[in-house]
């Protein structure tokens, strides 16, 4: 069996920057542990895979050790192959997953998703978070991820992160984030439980960052950076219970698979 594969550099406007997901389409499902297995094989922070079923893609992702429900740059990816690789003639794609129904349009160069808004809650401090970067919190935050708010953007570029103690975390790893310089704000995400110690770019992030700084600064509309070593640039969009958040997405490979 042969399967086409694609590897896209997703929230980057040229090669390696960005988020690196890769992109398989299928004719139909195959069998989880061969996914898995592809996943791993390509150790990527995600693989996105996708059936088309009739007008709507049904879409599952998975990092190098697990299945996740929901992942943003590797919906962005898997849009670009359909839009700029597959020719979709729609500018809107409509994915079926596990945090519902997902819509990536196009416009120009961006592709924009429309994701399920997520708003982080206050936690109480706890010595297990504060074991888990170097730099004491000005806030924490929880809604499936951790939420770390820190004094400036210098802090969250500085931070140094205990990947021990954040694996230990019961969320969803764990974001550190604060007001940008040149943005609105700016971030950096941690999953070492899922294989990933730190994440470029995490489209999934947004949807609770989003909610967050929209309150905080009195904006509908924001420019975020994610500033990991490759770095990513995003503009997110509040939308009450939806988020928006927008990117570039650069065609880096493609091949095949032989199974």
């Amino acid at each position: 069996m042969k399967l086409k594969l694609y590897q896209v550099d997703a929230f980057a406007d040229k090669l390696f920057g960005g988020n690196p997901a890769a992109v398989c389409p299928l004719d139909e499902w195959l069998d989880d542990h061969i996914l898995q297995n592809i996943a791993a094989e390509n150790n990527l922070s995600e693989t996105a895979f996708f059936v088309r079923k009739n007008n709507i893609f049904q879409l599952r992702w998975f990092t190098p050790q697990m299945e996740v429900d929901l992942c943003g740059h590797a919906t962005l990816a898997a849009a670009h192959v359909l839009f700029n690789l597959m020719k979709e003639e729609s500018n809107t794609i409509v994915f079926e997953s596990l945090s519902g129904k997902l819509a990536v349009s196009k416009e120009g160069d961006y592709l924009t998703l429309d994701f399920p808004s997520a708003r982080p809650l206050k936690v109480e401090t706890m010595d297990k978070y504060l074991g888990c970067i170097n730099i004491k919190p000005m806030e924490i935050l929880l809604n499936k991820k951790l939420m770390f708010v820190l004094k400036d953007e210098d802090e969250v570029k500085n931070a140094v992160p205990n990947f021990d103690a954040i694996s230990e975390l019961e969320s969803d790893g764990l974001i550190i984030t604060a007001e940008g310089k040149q943005v609105d704000f700016v971030s950096r995400y941690f999953a070492p439980h899922a294989g990933i110690p730190e994440d470029p770019v995490t489209g999934s992030a947004h949807t609770i960052l989003t909610p967050y700084w929209s309150a905080k600064l009195n904006k509908q509309k924001l420019e975020a950076r994610q500033v990991s070593k490759r770095g990513g640039y995003l503009i997110c969009e509040n939308l009450g219970e939806r988020v928006k958040i927008s990117g570039k997405a650069v065609l880096y490979s493609y091949g095949e698979i032989l199974l």
